[in-house]
């Protein structure tokens, strides 16, 4: 079994700092970081998105300031969301409606809606939670889609 080795501290004046191992080259990487934890963690999710996506193993460090001192905090751990289906059919597209705006328009409700679940914490997803996320892009409408958004990012914020 392979072990891997304990990420090391970022230099300089402690601040927020992603570190993500990378098993290839047998190294951490700087990822992210801010003198703020919010746009680290965003930036921490958007990432193990991706690198999930491509089907990546994700090893990463999350490291802060605590005490004027630099301080390797927990990362959060891999929460998905609970999916229910959902047996609404999907709305009818009008006949007028280009196939190409079509597409836009979904590609846009589903960004809004991975950008409010990865705010409140929930960015790392499993098949089913993705189908789940598909299901509510395609019936729900923009607006809804972004009420949806806002009272993840208002949970996320009241924690």
């Amino acid at each position: 079994m392979e072990s891997r080795p304990e990420s090391p501290r970022p230099q300089g004046a402690p601040r927020w700092v992603a570190m993500f191992y990378r098993p290839a080259t047998g190294s951490w990487r700087t990822a992210a970081q801010s003198p703020h934890r919010t746009p680290v963690l965003y930036a921490l999710g958007e990432m193990t998105q991706t690198l999930r996506a491509r089907g990546e193993e994700v090893t990463v460090a999350l490291w802060g300031p605590r005490d004027g001192a630099w301080h390797r905090f927990d990362t959060p751990q891999r929460r998905t969301t609970t999916s229910q289906p959902i047996p609404e059919p999907a709305p009818e597209r009008s006949p007028g409606e280009p196939a190409r705006l079509a597409e836009r328009m979904t590609g846009r409700r589903h960004q809004v809606l991975m950008a409010g679940l990865t705010k409140a914490g929930l960015y790392d997803l499993s098949p089913e939670d993705d189908t789940t996320v598909q299901a509510l892009v395609e019936r729900l409408d923009e607006a809804a889609v972004r009420r949806v958004a806002h009272w993840l990012a208002t949970a996320a914020d009241a924690r």
